[in-house]
């Protein structure tokens, strides 16, 4: 099976052409070489992908029919990602939300009015 068609059944991509992107990017390598999108896939490759800044790694266990459920993805591939990635991914979100916090800055557009017709004070 092609290498953006298995990540593209195992869930780690939406659509399949998104995997193919990614392939053509580089983002992600079978057994330690960069894969084309046409790239076949075997049980008992490792694979390396790239997604959202976390470095994903899998072993290839069996091949599926088409794309599976989310339940049954573990049948197929085995995910061997350390667990410090997704941490990781945790800080990067906490240090976004440091600097500005939903709702404070500027006011939006919505919000201008909403202050304007608050204080709106003509006599009628």
């Amino acid at each position: 099976m092609r290498i953006d068609k298995y990540l593209w059944c195992t869930r780690y991509y939406k659509t399949r052409n998104i995997a193919t992107q990614a392939c053509k990017k580089g983002a992600i390598k079978v057994n330690g070489d960069s894969a084309k999108p046409s790239r076949e896939v075997f049980p008992g490759d490792s694979i390396q992908l790239r997604k959202d800044q976390i470095r994903y790694s899998l072993d290839v266990i069996e091949i599926p029919e088409s794309r599976v459920g989310a339940k049954l993805v573990n049948l197929y591939r085995i995910d061997t990602t350390p667990k410090e990635a997704f941490e990781n991914q945790e800080l990067l979100k906490s240090a976004k939300d440091y600097y500005r916090s939903k709702g404070v800055g500027r006011p939006t557009k919505k919000d201008r009015r909403d202050l304007e017709d608050f204080t709106d004070t003509t006599d009628d």
